[in-house]
């Protein structure tokens, strides 16, 4: 979905010609995957950061044209709407000194970020939904001015036959009366932000490192929630979940249907199957390029996803992207989740899923609604706290990370992060929470985080 396209309206000729594109890269893949032809680089850890504009009064600042020009980094680029942007990372190894590597690199484009920011009078912020944000926010006139988005647009209310979208979320905090909105643009979309993560490993592992990273989305959710709010009212501890699975009310945007096994090109194979195609651009690359198929996939946003990438001699590969976790709070706490995410990942891919899909599922979905204080299903007992999985966890991580290499003071700093949230219970969600308890002013709430995010510390040392 990067790519910008030249056009924004499409024909039936492109539609069929895509189609008839997207089968044969889709039949190639699962070929060269089967003859052991994909590349079998690994294990290497990336990431994308999305984050907000805002202006002095904490609403979202529409300025993301301005910034770029301004900036010129070619690893942020333009999101959805004109107050979001996305912060790319190099790959990295996670051996030695390549986490914490990976944490100076944000730190400094943040950095950059925030400087560039203050030429529009605003600043940036990276939460999973910005507590001040309103409906009056998300037009299309908001839209960051792109072929790309715009077509976006026009198909998806295509494919719903010009129905709107009718948003309805549950309260899970504090037993509340739930939201009911209703959308006639993709707009919504841009009110959530997230943190993903990146996972290349050798071919032979990726299908099992993709089964694991699904079985550990439920415990990763409630540890990092960070998106408690939707227009100012707390819903679920992490909300961004239930209001990007209804942003397009076109079923793109879920958990899944099962555990991939040994084979991840099943997915791709699923893709064509199971959904139809939303940007018919098509391209004159060649088809070990996959132009297609990759383009249908960024269509398709699976919370754990698959994409095929390429090595720097052209030879695809396969890595999985971890989608479930929302920005912020703050870039040691981003850190941290990665590491605890790498190491656990790593060490659950090495045997069976002793989670059910079925219970994985469950696990997620009570992780975005009650976040660090959920329920989950997990091995060797019933349903527990999820501060108990968590902690049961983390050795496990611990050693993960151990046998990938990672230096071990970098290990003990980011899992004495995560050791001292899950002691104090205390993540982005619940600071919110409390915060908001006390004031009941969403404006306040954001001017309080943003300068606990500035002082660099870590969510469980803020004060609320």
């Amino acid at each position: 979905m990067g790519q910008e396209i030249a056009a924004a309206t499409f024909s039936a000729a492109d539609r069929a010609r895509f189609a008839e594109r997207l089968a044969h890269e889709t039949g190639l893949l699962g070929d060269l995957h089967r003859a052991g032809q994909l590349a079998s680089a690994g294990p290497l850890a990336g990431f994308e950061l999305e984050a907000w504009l805002i202006d002095r009064n904490f609403f979202p600042a529409p300025h993301n044209q301005s910034f770029l020009d301004r900036l010129r980094d070619p690893l942020v680029v333009a999101e959805l709407s004109q107050f979001n942007i996305e912060i790319n990372g190099t790959p990295r190894s996670p051996a030695g000194q390549g986490l914490p590597e990976m944490e100076a690199e944000l730190a400094a484009t943040w950095g950059r970020c925030l400087a560039n920011a203050h030429a529009d009078v605003d600043t940036a912020v990276a939460i999973g939904t910005l507590p001040s944000l309103r409906d009056a926010d998300l037009t299309l006139a908001a839209m960051t001015p792109s072929n790309r988005y715009a077509a976006l647009n026009r198909e998806v209310m295509r494919l719903r036959g010009g129905a709107a979208v009718e948003l309805e979320i549950d309260c899970a905090v504090g037993g509340g009366p739930g939201f009911r909105s209703r959308h006639v643009d993709v707009m919504l979309e841009a009110a959530t932000t997230s943190f993903q993560l990146h996972w290349q490993v050798p071919l032979a592992e990726v299908g099992a490192a993709y089964d694991a990273a699904l079985e550990l989305s439920g415990p990763l959710l409630a540890l990092s929630a960070n998106s408690p709010f939707l227009f100012g009212q707390p819903l679920w501890h992490e909300t961004r979940i239930a209001v990007f699975e209804q942003a397009l009310g076109l079923g793109r945007v879920g958990f899944g249907s099962g555990y991939a096994g040994a084979d991840l090109t099943g997915l791709f194979a699923e893709n064509l199957a199971d959904y139809p195609v939303l940007l018919p651009i098509v391209s004159e690359d060649p088809d070990q390029r996959f132009a297609h198929l990759r383009l249908h996939n960024g269509t398709i946003w699976r919370w754990v996803r698959p994409l095929v990438g390429f090595e720097a001699d052209g030879t695809p590969h396969l890595r999985i992207e971890q989608r479930i976790m929302p920005a912020g709070p703050s870039v040691i706490d981003m850190l941290a989740n990665a590491a605890f995410f790498y190491g656990l990942v790593y060490m659950l891919a090495a045997r069976p899923q002793a989670l059910d899909f079925a219970a994985a599922r469950g696990n997620f979905y009570r992780a975005a609604r009650h976040g660090i204080g959920a329920e989950l299903d997990w091995p060797g007992g019933d349903r527990r706290p999820a501060r108990q999985v968590l902690a049961a966890l983390l050795p496990l991580a611990s050693q993960g990370l151990e046998q990938l290499g990672t230096a071990s003071g970098a290990i003990d700093r980011y899992l004495g992060v995560i050791e001292q949230r899950i002691a104090t219970g205390r993540n982005g969600a619940s600071w919110q929470l409390a915060h908001f308890a006390r004031c009941r002013d969403p404006f306040r709430l954001t001017a309080d985080y943003l300068e606990h995010q500035r002082s660099g510390a870590p969510v469980h040392e803020w004060e609320s």
